[in-house]
């Protein structure tokens, strides 16, 4: 008699394979959504980035123009106006990139703005900012705290001592520029 043997087969079964495959794509989700934060984080940090720029703009523009421009604080934005040398009165700039702009309602922005530092206007100016930026290349001296809500576990700077660049804080930073 004559037993047939039966030759041993080896590889992996398609089970096996759909099932690492399923392993590694869901590690692979797991992996993206943990580095990629929660969407109000990245916002924040969009809107902050937009500012700061904003505000590097505003202060070339202010030394190339020979013009002073300041920054406006509002409940639900922030607005750059310009400073009407005919006048004395501010106006918000025409320039279309200084726009004024909403922020989501959800960021929190604690301003610190040195108090004594010159306003160019009266208080009864509606549009006195709060913050200049000089024809000098000096701006007003502040730092404005962004955070989610009132959650200040995720806190954004942008800070000027009025002489120096303007910086940017970003959290876990130790202070230096982003």
């Amino acid at each position: 008699m004559k037993v047939l043997a039966r030759a041993r087969q080896t590889g992996f079964t398609l089970i096996e394979i759909l099932v690492v495959l399923v392993v590694i794509g869901l590690l692979a989700a797991l992996a993206v959504f943990t580095m990629a934060g929660s969407s109000e984080q990245r916002e924040l940090e969009n809107e902050v980035r937009e500012l700061f720029l904003l505000m590097q703009t505003a202060s070339e523009q202010a030394v190339l123009n020979n013009q002073e421009l300041g920054l406006r604080l509002e409940e639900d934005g922030y607005q750059f106006v310009t400073l009407d040398d005919q006048t004395g009165d501010w106006k918000a700039s025409g320039e279309r990139m200084f726009r004024a702009r909403a922020l989501p309602e959800w960021i929190t922005v604690t301003e610190f703005i040195e108090s004594d530092a010159p306003r160019l206007a009266s208080v009864e100016d509606p549009l006195r900012p709060d913050g200049g930026f000089f024809s000098s290349g000096e701006t007003t001296t502040f730092e404005l705290e962004f955070t989610l809500g009132s959650s200040s576990e995720i806190t954004h700077v942008l800070a000027s001592d009025g002489v120096s660049p303007m910086e940017w804080r970003k959290p876990g930073d130790d202070g230096g520029d982003a």
